[in-house]
């Protein structure tokens, strides 16, 4: 990670893992048999679904919350968030002793407010979209001071994210691919994420609903794990043969907050063709 225009560093990644040592797990790496015999190298799965929070966003929304000044963590947090970046923000804030505030539009489902709110965190319900949630977060951090920790353009997130990958390296030092979920957030106000992920990827590889949905299954069925969509991209791709790599594989398998009936909807086959399996 040379790159001199990259706006995070692995001098960054690396002050990131020391100071978030002890609050977040170092997942474990685990071989796949199956896949392996089905790619002819060694196949392993990183199993960060296994973070307090369910998934891989824990580790940049603790280093966020660790790079504030202390004065900063007394006025609190703000994010606009549904998911997996809400519940971290919420778990890593309280951590700390600091408060989060994550804004939601009235569509987001009654589970996810709970959990949030479960987290510790303040729930902040505004209009009927995440562009009007995101406009509360603006006017919160106008008008009240809160610190904006967003979802993944944020250079002390990345940095706490890229912490996944020395643990990675240190894990598989043989390691030939690296296969990781790739989703939203190249917009055209980005600062930090899409310039890094057009000058370190090597490729990109698309997947249909229905081979995420074949990824879902096979991480219940043969390695005993339950997944999200974005999770199981890396075991959908080795599925279908759009990866070949000479060396040993990682795939990241990034969280676990899936809702349980969709769940079983595509364990059992009823959401293969459909839109349920992301």
């Amino acid at each position: 990670m040379s790159g001199k225009t990259l706006p995070v560093q692995l001098d960054d990644i690396l002050a990131a893992a020391v100071r978030i040592d002890g609050r977040v797990c170092r997942t474990p790496m685990v071989a796949s048999v199956v896949l392996s015999e089905r790619m002819g190298v060694p196949v392993h799965l990183k199993l960060e679904h296994h973070q307090a929070t369910g998934s891989f966003k824990l580790r940049g929304a603790t280093n966020a919350i660790l790079s504030l000044t202390r004065e900063e963590r007394a006025r609190g947090v703000v994010a606009a968030s549904t998911g997996n970046h809400g519940r971290a923000l919420a778990f890593a804030a309280s951590a700390e002793g600091a408060v989060a505030t994550i804004c939601m539009s009235s569509l987001v489902p009654e589970n996810k407010v709970a959990e949030i709110r479960r987290l510790g965190a303040r729930v902040r319900i505004i209009g009927r979209s995440q562009d009007e949630a995101q406009e509360e977060v603006d006017r919160l951090v106008a008008e009240e001071g809160l610190a904006m920790v967003p979802p993944f353009d944020h250079p002390a997130v990345v940095a706490g994210q890229g912490t996944l990958g020395l643990e990675i390296v240190e894990q598989v030092p043989e390691i030939g691919t690296v296969l990781v979920p790739l989703s939203g957030g190249i917009g055209l106000d980005n600062r930090v994420t899409f310039a890094m992920c057009r000058d370190l990827l090597d490729d990109v590889v698309l997947l249909s609903e229905a081979e995420i949905a074949a990824g879902i299954a096979h991480a219940y069925s043969l390695e005993r794990e339950v997944v999200e969509g974005a999770a199981a991209v890396g075991i959908g791709a080795l599925l279908t043969g759009k990866v070949k790599s000479l060396g040993a594989i990682v795939a990241l398998l990034s969280g676990r907050n899936i809702d349980m009936e969709q769940h079983r909807r595509v364990i059992n086959g009823d959401a293969i063709h459909g839109k349920d399996a992301a």
